[in-house]
């Protein structure tokens, strides 16, 4: 694996290549993002295709990519722009994509404005709140955690965001008449570390949740374009999103093993069945593959 840092006017992209450039198999490069993941959470994923040349890179502002511009938010618009330039950076012609949660709000993004970038896009799990039947009751229970997070820390941050992604169905007058989730019952740490920057918990990836892809644009793009998601999510938030993302593009989701962090081992203590989850994609990216030629 090599490690490279490209360096633009607003950030300095780090992303790793596993494999040659340009790949040996005729294929494009393998490009795996995430958001709030770095590449740190594609390990297992890229290590179940070794005969593949695999992309993966920290979005700015996380991981070991730095941020110049100033600011804290993430945009889908603006990492869909930095995506492009290391794609550009790369010189190895379109790549496959796989993206998954924010990552795959990104990668809409990209095929959107840079249609000629992407060949195949399995989008996994976007979790694009607002199109959902109960966008506006969504958008509440996002505000509640955040609020939770910041007023009381990062442990009761991620307990709400625990019971608000664990919720089967629409978020009815039932889940907001719950008592705030207590972190110790999730064993998660109680203490206030005093951080309020987390990207997952505060208002810093508003934009991507909120986010509406261009589908006529998608629809535009000759970017072969599947939805996928995990069939232990089907009744909660990101599997809502999913189906939502799926009808607004005019498909149908494609079932993936797992959850959301299927495609993760145990080190990050949310294991799913990457050996499982890897056979599927594979299967997804070599008949796209064959429809391409």
């Amino acid at each position: 694996m090599e490690t490279h840092t490209l360096e633009t006017a607003d950030a300095d992209l780090v992303h790793d290549v596993r494999g040659p450039l340009p790949t040996t198999d005729g294929r494009p490069p393998l490009f795996m993002i995430g958001q709030p993941m770095d590449a740190s959470g594609f390990g297992a994923l890229a290590a179940r295709f070794p005969e593949r040349t695999v992309v993966t890179y920290d979005p700015r502002g996380l991981g070991r990519s730095t941020r110049k511009d100033g600011r804290v938010d993430h945009t889908p618009q603006t990492q869909a722009d930095d995506v492009h330039a290391v794609i550009e950076a790369l010189g190895a012609g379109p790549v496959e994509m796989f993206a998954s949660s924010g990552g795959a709000v990104t990668a809409l993004a990209v095929v959107a404005r840079y249609p000629a970038d992407i060949t195949t896009l399995v989008a996994h799990e976007p979790p694009l709140i607002t199109l959902t039947p109960d966008g506006p009751a969504a958008v509440r229970a996002r505000a509640a955690v955040t609020e939770a997070y910041e007023k009381r820390g990062g442990g009761a941050g991620m307990a709400a965001f625990v019971a608000m992604t664990s919720w089967k169905g629409e978020f009815t007058d039932a889940y907001f008449a719950q008592t705030q989730a207590d972190p110790a019952a999730f064993g998660i740490p109680t203490e206030d570390d005093g951080s309020r920057d987390d990207p997952l918990l505060s208002d810093r990836s508003w934009a991507v949740s909120s986010y509406r892809p261009d589908a006529d644009a998608i629809a535009a793009a000759p970017t072969r374009v599947v939805i996928a998601v995990g069939e232990e999510s089907k009744d909660v938030l990101t599997g809502r999103t999913s189906v939502a993302t799926a009808e607004l593009l005019g498909q149908r989701v494609s079932v993936f093993p797992s959850h959301h962090g299927g495609f993760l081992d145990g080190e990050f203590g949310y294991a799913g069945k990457p050996d499982e989850f890897a056979h599927r994609l594979r299967q997804i990216l070599d008949a796209a593959a064959q429809a391409n030629r």
